[in-house]
């Protein structure tokens, strides 16, 4: 939170030291720092900065070498706001004058969402390769998974199924031969895929 420090007693009895100038965008606090002896404080917003600020309490009991913090709340701005501050001390023996200036809170731009210029095209397809290099791959594929006895079998079993529907020729067999060769068939597509 934003401070404003004002020093008292610090040169002789009832002095007053502050800025001349304080800029703020919301809410602040008053320090009020006693050098010397105890001393009452007064503090007075004029009619500007009171439109859209405000001190709970004008009147402050600042013990000897002590610090207090006033709380100013302050209302959000769209224009800036000036005025004076007023500090008194002594009961109207010293006053001082603080020009306080309210400014409207800094624009937040947005989060900006930063997207890869690659998502903007649509992705480049490639054409499909002929079916000899395809099953090249595959087979690649299989022997680096540790398929090729698998591979092996499968073709041993389509083989043998072949010939051994043409050997018996019965329909019953050449049925038979069918669905294991269709099974055959599915566990190679999927070993080579």
């Amino acid at each position: 939170m934003p401070t404003l420090a004002v020093e008292l007693n610090g040169d002789e009895v009832h002095s007053i030291s502050a800025p001349d100038r304080f800029t703020t965008t919301a809410s602040f606090s008053i320090e009020l720092a006693n050098r010397g002896r105890s001393t009452h404080v007064h503090l007075h917003l004029d009619d500007d900065l009171d439109r859209v600020a405000s001190i709970a309490d004008g009147n402050h009991y600042v013990e000897d070498e002590a610090v207090k913090h006033v709380h100013v709340s302050a209302v959000r701005v769209d224009e800036p706001v000036r005025g004076k501050l007023k500090v008194v001390t002594g009961y109207g023996s010293n006053t001082a004058y603080v020009d306080v200036r309210i400014d409207p809170p800094p624009e937040v731009a947005p989060d900006e969402v930063v997207v890869d210029e690659r998502l903007s095209k649509p992705p480049e397809q490639t054409p499909p390769q002929p079916w000899p290099t395809r099953l090249v791959t595959a087979i690649e594929r299989a022997v680096e998974r540790g398929g090729v006895p698998a591979l092996l079998v499968s073709f041993l079993a389509i083989a043998l199924g072949v010939a051994a529907a043409f050997v018996i020729d019965s329909v019953l067999v050449f049925l038979a031969v069918g669905l294991v060769l269709a099974v055959t068939l599915a566990a190679t597509l999927y070993l080579l895929s």
